[in-house]
């Protein structure tokens, strides 16, 4: 097990940049704008062969109210506490701020957490001189780097390897396993996103499910920004939740920061593997919810509906019966779609929910036998034959399953082009009622040509 490292430091200062660079990827916010970051992040670094845990956290500040900002400090705080050794970041172009030296003095008198200072934006003239600067915050030598351009990273590396040290020699005073018996091979964690608008209760679903205030939460909308990756298992099931930022019509989004985290959700859906979609009891499948099904859908993802809040709904049987009124006649693509009336806020109904999730997945991942589905479209096509095109009869000759997640067809017809988009959603939906597919995208491919395995030898 390595170690981890927390990244801490005033507003601005390059904190998301530098989680980025040791990450290897794009995965926090980064912009101009100060205080982008707001729940903590985790990550893999990988840093010249050095692997470790490091944790972006929100901008340090001193506020001690119930807002906000403070209880991004309490996240920031928590990670503090989490770590094995924490980067303090300065901006060597600003040169110290009484913020920066208020913070070193907090972090001085943290005796049982080590501390790297590291002298972010180092590059040029300009920020040698900050970097300089930095020795009268009693932090010991900083680190003089530049997380964008990538320069100084082997100091920190230098700096960083000790910690990597005692957890080796930790690991090897632990009891090592019999080595006769076959290591059992990691299960790969069910990647698992949560979506919804802005204010549903996602990020309030998460820190019911795991246990924890993991993410930050509270009234105003809007608050999360980045998708934050959570490990966590149920019944031991492996499974990564992420979190994502409230999607808003496309119409109202007109800041540059919202966009990109609208970006980082579209992301998120695309990398997963299934989809809560959550949404407000009260107010029971909006346009805009329709339109986030709908692009899940578009993606291929399996969707289960998480009815939040459903403490607050008096006349529980209406509001069941008008959600699924609703979506009988505005998402019919995705019948059969499971949809569970939940509460965030008290935990109600949460286990439904993971089992309701699996078992979305089971049917995600369904592979139907060529034979059974022959026989089946043989059958199809005695009840119900496809129209006629020009006067002559269109013949559907085969049909195999040519992936899964989601379940996915290749249908071989004599003339693909002529057969009408409503004979192929008619042979969808008998799909998923005799196959029992309900709630997951189904995929029929058209094809030229005769069975291609009609004229195979043994």
């Amino acid at each position: 097990m390595s170690f981890t490292a927390a990244i801490i430091g005033r507003p601005n200062v390059g904190k998301s940049t530098l989680f980025n660079r040791l990450v290897g990827q794009k995965l926090a916010l980064v912009d101009d704008l100060p205080g982008v970051t707001r729940d903590r992040r985790e990550g893999r670094a990988r840093l010249a062969g050095l692997e470790f845990q490091i944790i972006d956290t929100a901008g340090l500040e001193e506020i001690h109210d119930q807002s906000l900002a403070a209880r991004m400090q309490e996240q920031t705080e928590r990670a503090i506490e989490d770590a094995d050794v924490v980067l303090m970041v300065i901006d060597a172009r600003a040169g110290i701020t009484p913020l920066d030296r208020h913070f070193a003095e907090l972090l001085r008198r943290r005796a049982s957490v080590p501390v790297l200072l590291v002298a972010n934006k180092s590059e040029g003239r300009a920020g040698l001189a900050g970097a300089y600067e930095a020795f009268e915050l009693g932090l010991g030598d900083p680190i003089a780097i530049s997380a964008e351009h990538g320069e100084g990273l082997g100091d920190l590396f230098d700096a960083l390897l000790p910690f990597a040290d005692e957890e080796t020699a930790a690991e090897e005073a632990e009891e090592q396993p019999d080595e006769s018996e076959p290591a059992e091979e990691p299960v790969k964690p069910l990647q698992l996103a949560i979506v919804g608008r802005p204010n549903v209760g996602k990020s309030t679903l998460v820190n019911r499910l795991i246990g924890e205030d993991r993410l930050l939460t509270g009234p105003e909308a809007g608050i999360t920004r980045d998708a934050i990756a959570v490990e966590w298992q149920w019944k031991s099931r492996a499974i990564k939740l992420i979190d994502t930022a409230g999607l808003r019509r496309k119409a109202s989004i007109e800041e540059k920061l919202e966009k990109l985290s609208t970006a980082d959700t579209l992301r998120a859906i695309r990398f997963a593997e299934l989809v809560v979609l959550v949404i407000d009891a009260e107010q029971m499948m909006e346009k805009q919810d329709l339109t986030i099904a709908r692009m899940i859908e578009d993606e291929g993802r399996a969707i289960v509906l998480a009815v939040n809040k459903w403490d607050l709904i008096e006349d529980k049987p209406k509001a069941l019966e008008r959600l699924k009124d609703r979506l009988q006649i505005s998402l019919p693509q995705l019948a059969g779609i499971a949809a569970v009336p939940v509460s965030a806020a008290t935990g109600a109904s949460l286990d439904k929910l993971m089992s309701a999730v699996l078992a979305a997945e089971t049917v995600w991942n369904t592979r139907i036998p060529t034979p059974k589905l022959n026989r089946w479209l043989a059958a199809v096509q005695e009840r119900h034959p496809p129209p006629l095109v020009a006067g002559r009869r269109l013949r559907l000759r085969y049909m195999t399953q040519a992936n899964i997640r989601p379940p996915t067809f290749a249908l071989f017809a004599s003339k693909p082009g002529d057969l009408p988009d409503s004979y192929r959603r008619y042979l969808v939906n008998l799909l998923r009622t005799d196959f029992k597919l309900p709630g997951v995208p189904i995929r029929v491919m058209l094809r030229k040509g005769a069975n291609p395995y009609a004229d195979k030898k043994d």
